[in-house]
């Protein structure tokens, strides 16, 4: 979850760990970037233990650890989300690519890994930092050559990429895990540049589960933060006919949509 509400994040990681004296509830599991939404935490364990962890490749697993020592840990992508993206890339054929919020990395890497010798992704951030922090990894794996990272908000980039018409319908893939305020912004440029049939995938569509509290619900302060705007996506999104979509419960919630107008 790589976002611009930078107040939020720092807070973030601190809240999750201890909860607070307003009642919220705590964290439930050791796992960083934790945001599974099963009730049971030995089930998510065995999903990791027994089909993540023994297939995640070095690279990624190097990443995972290096990112864990990070204080905005919370941000980053679970494993079992990043293993979902590498075999969805492979099933769609992906080879041309985008990704809205890198943090450092480890989504990144995942589709970076899955994508063909000749595959690229255009990958935006507002931290280069962070990136960098992940970079060694990527590189490591010999697939850096793939990655186009641009430092910056991602609106004015897109709004470039829209403006020549040779881009329109030119992008098989787009992940999305960044400032969800922007996330409508993204999608109406977005399904100019995805080609017909081609997907975008937008993270934390769950947001927490906060999606189904009452408003008066406790909640950390980044989940409220960011609460109405998920909200206000979903529903424009089941309302989207240029769209079929599926809302998964895989991580924090991943919200595939094909176009298909």
């Amino acid at each position: 979850m790589a976002t611009t509400a930078t107040e939020a994040a720092k807070a973030a990681p601190a809240e999750q760990a201890n909860g607070n004296a307003n009642g919220e509830q705590k964290t439930r599991h050791s796992e960083v970037g934790h945001k599974s939404l099963l009730k049971s935490d030995d089930l998510y364990q065995y999903i990791l233990d027994t089909s993540v962890y023994p297939r995640e490749p070095e690279s990624m697993k190097e990443l995972r650890e290096i990112t864990a020592k990070h204080p905005w840990n919370l941000m980053t992508t679970s494993a079992d989300e990043g293993q979902f993206l590498n075999m969805l890339i492979k099933l769609i054929g992906a080879k041309k690519t985008m990704e809205i919020g890198v943090y450092t990395g480890y989504s990144l890497l995942a589709t970076a890994l899955a994508l063909p010798e000749d595959g690229t992704i255009l990958a935006m951030d507002i931290n280069r930092e962070n990136y960098e922090l992940g970079l060694p990894c990527i590189e490591k794996a010999g697939v850096a050559h793939k990655i186009d990272f641009r430092e910056g908000p991602a609106l004015p980039v897109l709004d470039d990429l829209v403006a020549d018409e040779k881009n329109h319908g030119s992008f098989d893939f787009v992940f999305v895990d960044a400032d969800k305020d922007n996330y409508l912004n993204y999608h109406e440029r977005l399904l100019k540049l995805v080609k017909l049939g081609g997907l975008i995938g937008y993270d934390n569509t769950l947001w927490n589960g906060s999606v189904v509290l009452p408003d008066d619900a406790p909640m950390r302060k980044y989940i409220r933060f960011y609460r109405d705007f998920v909200l206000v996506l979903n529903k424009a999104l089941a309302a989207d006919e240029r769209v079929e979509i599926c809302q998964l419960p895989v991580g924090d919630g991943v919200t595939l949509c094909r176009r298909v107008k």
